[in-house]
């Protein structure tokens, strides 16, 4: 089920050591909800919505995605619209960077 994802080996020994002072219980749930979108997938805003208790809330997914503090461990790149289509990404090279990155992700790992 992709709206439930497993928490994957990456997150699980940051998020204890992160400080979520600045960051509001609902922008938590989004990020911690993201961080564990495995590797190669992709979910949708609505989907995300949906996991943290609010079906409603895309928008506000979004909102919370755009003041990620800790990129490299939340990968918001694995988010899409909701016609899969690549949106949202305001990370330096844009859409572009966002499609790349989800490409490599695609591809097998060199040996």
């Amino acid at each position: 089920d992709p709206t439930s994802p497993q928490r994957v080996y990456h997150w699980t020994p940051w998020s204890p050591r992160l400080d979520w002072s600045a960051v509001t219980p609902f922008r938590r749930q989004v990020l911690e909800q993201v961080a564990c979108i495995p590797c190669g997938c992709k979910l949708t805003y609505g989907e995300v919505a949906r996991a943290v208790g609010n079906a409603r809330a895309s928008r506000a997914v979004g909102a919370a995605l755009r003041r990620n503090p800790w990129p490299v461990l939340v990968p918001c790149h694995r988010m899409v619209g909701s016609s899969g289509a690549m949106t949202g990404f305001t990370a330096p090279g844009g859409i572009e960077a966002k499609r790349r990155m989800l490409d490599l992700e695609q591809e097998p790992a060199a040996h």
